[in-house]
């Protein structure tokens, strides 16, 4: 695959992500804020978004509009530290293509990209005590 752009403000986790992408992917580019990954989704045209939902200033399916928009072809992939069947709800219904919990990177990320990009949807399994 060609392109993938990663969006988070954890350097140290981004770096870790960035090396499972690398597997993938012929270019990884990573930004550190909102303004950066809106200029970077319409500039590099990327095949997936991977994006920390906490890097969202507030209202995460804003931006997730904003990046649909910008560009229309990517699929976008959330991060999340929540695993509540209602937050991961809610970022489907706004427009992500998949939510990886962040417990659940090493496992579930490059399982989430390749159903994306085959036109599915994935979301991290919730553990035992929430469902």
């Amino acid at each position: 695959m060609n392109c993938v752009l990663l969006a988070g403000r954890h350097h140290g986790l981004g770096e870790g992500i960035r090396a499972l992408l690398e597997s993938m992917f012929d270019k990884v580019f990573m930004v550190a804020n909102q303004n950066a990954l809106l200029d970077g989704a319409q500039r590099l045209g990327p095949e997936v978004i991977v994006m920390d939902v906490a890097l969202a200033e507030g209202d995460a399916a804003s931006l997730l509009s904003e990046i649909k928009r910008r560009a229309p072809r990517a699929k976008v992939l959330m991060l999340s530290v929540h695993d509540e069947p209602a937050v991961t709800s809610a970022m489907v219904a706004a427009g992500a293509d998949g939510v990886v919990f962040t417990r659940a990177i090493a496992t579930d990320l490059l399982s989430a990209v390749d159903s994306v990009c085959a036109g599915g949807r994935f979301v991290s399994a919730a553990p035992l005590g929430s469902r």
